[in-house]
């Protein structure tokens, strides 16, 4: 953190954040976070309006320097010899800037669409393939990634594989990032305190593998709303916390992370809204929908403590706390890119 450059290439921002019936603010986003120099934008994929290989295109020649990193998609949805062709298609096209962030989800997630769940071996094994297949090699494999006879891609660029970051937040799947990714994409609303205990989780695996910890980045996905109004910090933050919080098992994954009380939780659950729904609340109601409850049944000091809210001065110090207790990079959630530029002149001149 020596220079604002070192700290900014640090920072990366959301594009899309949420529900989009329109896609292609991703594009004007994305120019406004380089402008910024910010070191990476991140795309959350949503079927219907944010398709990865997609925005990863569009975006790729929008930009010249950002990283293009895919925070999250799953390997479950595409075969990994389209997966690989997209991951370096995707460098081809952006000189080397693309990252690949996969997750797990929820099984039930996958029932719904008639996908088996993710397990360990499945993320594991799948990541091996990919990148055997992004060096160019012939993949024969037969396990419980799937069945491969014989895989392979046509021409390859001249550009290296993409690093695969993990989506983690319990101990058994920050261990796993540890031990075989190349970096760990941590959940929002995490405080500074529970991204550090997850970051040395993470490097103390890849030790205890005989990794060097430092090559095994850890982002901490941290929303931040600087300078917003009350109604807009509630969209922004407070509701998109609701989303987490309300699905059983993530919420109690995220309360036991960061030490909280999960009696909270219970209450959230049984508010009217949520009564007989599946899945994430905003894939039933918008965010402005769920301001109003997210402000009566989040506790404000979860929102305070796990988030970057208040004044750009009070983000940015947030933001430092993070950086602070052990992430090596910070993807800013929430705000979309040109709202963050006070917030920014904080982080760099404290």
């Amino acid at each position: 953190m020596s220079t604002s450059g070192t700290v900014l290439d640090s920072m990366g921002a959301y594009v899309l954040p949420g529900r989009v019936p329109d896609p292609r603010a991703a594009v004007g986003q994305a120019r406004a976070a380089e402008h910024l120099g910010l070191g990476s934008v991140w795309l959350s994929e949503r079927w219907g309006t944010k398709d990865l290989g997609v925005l990863v295109g569009a975006i790729g020649q929008a930009t010249e320097h950002v990283r293009i990193g895919s925070g999250i998609t799953h390997f479950g949805v595409r075969h990994p010899l389209t997966l690989a062709s997209t991951a370096m298609t995707a460098q081809a096209l952006t000189g080397g800037r693309f990252v690949l962030g996969v997750g797990r989800s929820v099984a039930a997630t996958w029932r719904s669409v008639g996908l088996p769940a993710v397990t360990n071996a499945v993320l594991v094994d799948t990541a091996d393939i990919v990148r055997r297949l992004c060096r160019g090699e012939k993949v024969s494999y037969d396990g419980p990634a799937g069945s491969f006879p014989k895989m392979r891609l046509g021409d390859l660029p001249d550009a290296p594989p993409p690093a695969i970051v993990l989506a983690a937040i319990g101990p058994k799947s920050l261990e796993l990032a540890g031990r075989h990714f190349d970096g760990v994409l941590l959940h929002p609303f995490l405080t500074p305190e529970a991204v550090g205990r997850s970051a040395e989780r993470v490097r103390k695996a890849a030790v205890d593998a005989g990794r060097d910890p430092s090559a095994v980045r850890v982002y901490a996905t941290v929303v931040s709303a600087p300078d917003l109004t009350a109604e807009e910090e509630g969209a922004v933050v407070a509701a998109r916390a609701v989303t987490y919080f309300q699905i059983p098992g993530f919420g109690e994954n995220l309360v036991s992370v960061n030490g909280w009380d999960a009696a909270p939780l219970d209450t959230l659950r049984a508010h009217p809204m949520f009564s007989g729904i599946r899945g994430a609340a905003d894939h039933h109601y918008t965010r402005h929908q769920l301001v109003d409850v997210a402000r009566e049944l989040i506790p404000r000091a979860w929102i305070e403590s796990s988030a970057a809210v208040g004044t750009a001065g009070a983000c940015a110090a947030q933001l430092r706390a993070y950086l602070a207790a052990g992430a090596d990079e910070i993807a800013l959630h929430g705000a979309t890119p040109e709202l963050l530029g006070p917030m920014l002149q904080h982080v760099t001149h404290p």
